[in-house]
């Protein structure tokens, strides 16, 4: 068994990555900036680690020999954070990545896996031309832009480590990735408002009308967590040296999402009617380039938009990770 450590395991992607390569018989290493994690790691048969990335200190905590690969998801992310400070944003990415890097060196790792957030290549949506993955980086506007800085100087001293130390490195740039977490709220310019699709989603439960505003055929990448774990589980085993690689499944346009959470998640005999507003404003959209991920890494996208819905709604009723992060209704008062 080959021992792998996850950082940032507590959170959205890495709880699901940290179970989906303990099943596939890695030796996990689940480690969060959580004191607690209730107990979830070690009734899957991992034992967890309290890290705080930002202090070096701590990762003496942690074993350090045997060490194959580094997944480095921890980090201040702006959908948690209320109101605005760039601070987190330094210290979480900036130092606990180099925190992070020396611990791979020290363990001698092969290789390291770091999300990269989409927003580097925002000058580049609002067409259906595929971005590709060595596309230009830039800062943007608005609550993202220390964010951005932070994840492209996190990127930069990862390909330092790659060039002075041989340390092989995947960077995978995330769409957003499509999966359940009880926490239907996320936070926008600093203030917390319901996810988009999670306010479809109770429309369509509902009953309720819903309306596609602007151009139904607006094209927007999407892609389930089976096919983001697969893209990490090809990423651990592939023989490059690694670069940066597209996260994505070709996209979906609004009617195609829209339509299909009235299928699934409308009450038999009483699905919503779909309204079409085209005097209303568009959304953004953009698609990525994921041919690189095909090549290099052996990547084959398998689940549709439609897939991810029913896994949702399946994943809304079983709560697989409500030990690790409660329930619906924990957040509503938050």
């Amino acid at each position: 068994m080959k021992k792998v450590v996850v950082f940032g395991a507590t959170g959205n992607l890495g709880a699901n990555i940290s179970m989906h390569l303990h099943r596939l018989g890695y030796e996990v290493i689940p480690v969060g900036h959580r004191k607690n994690d209730n107990g979830f790691f070690e009734s899957n048969g991992m034992s967890y680690y309290s890290v705080d990335v930002e202090n070096e200190r701590d990762f003496e905590k942690l074993p350090q020999e045997n060490i194959y690969a580094v997944l480095h998801f921890a980090g201040m992310l702006p959908a948690v954070m209320k109101g605005f400070s760039a601070t987190p944003y330094i210290q979480s990415i900036i130092q606990g990545t180099l925190n992070v890097l020396e611990y791979t060196r020290k363990v001698g790792a092969e290789r390291i896996l770091f999300p990269q957030t989409l927003f580097d290549i925002h000058h580049l949506f609002g067409t259906k031309v595929p971005i590709p993955a060595d596309s230009r980086r830039e800062v943007p506007e608005g609550d993202h832009w220390m964010y951005v800085i932070a994840k492209n100087a996190a990127c930069d001293m990862i390909e330092h480590y790659y060039k002075e130390y041989g340390i092989k490195r995947f960077i995978i740039r995330l769409s957003r990735i499509y999966l359940y977490h009880p926490n239907p709220y996320t936070f926008t310019d600093g203030k917390k408002v319901l996810v988009s699709d999670r306010a479809l989603i109770y429309k369509a439960m509902k009953g309720e009308p819903i309306e596609i505003w602007g151009d139904p055929c607006r094209l927007l990448e999407t892609i389930s967590i089976y096919d983001f774990l697969q893209i990490i589980e090809k990423a651990l085993v592939a023989n490059v040296d690694g670069g940066f690689y597209n996260v994505g499944s070709g996209g979906t346009t609004l009617e195609e999402r829209i339509r299909g959470i009235v299928d699934v998640f409308g009450p038999d005999g009483n699905k919503p009617t779909v309204t079409y507003r085209p005097e209303m404003p568009n959304g953004t959209q953009f698609v990525l380039d994921i041919q690189k991920t095909i090549f290099e890494l052996g990547y084959e996208p398998h689940y549709s938009w439609h897939d991810y819905l029913v896994n949702f709604k399946k994943e809304m009723e079983t709560q697989p990770f409500a030990k690790l992060w409660g329930r619906e209704e924990d957040y509503y008062q938050l």
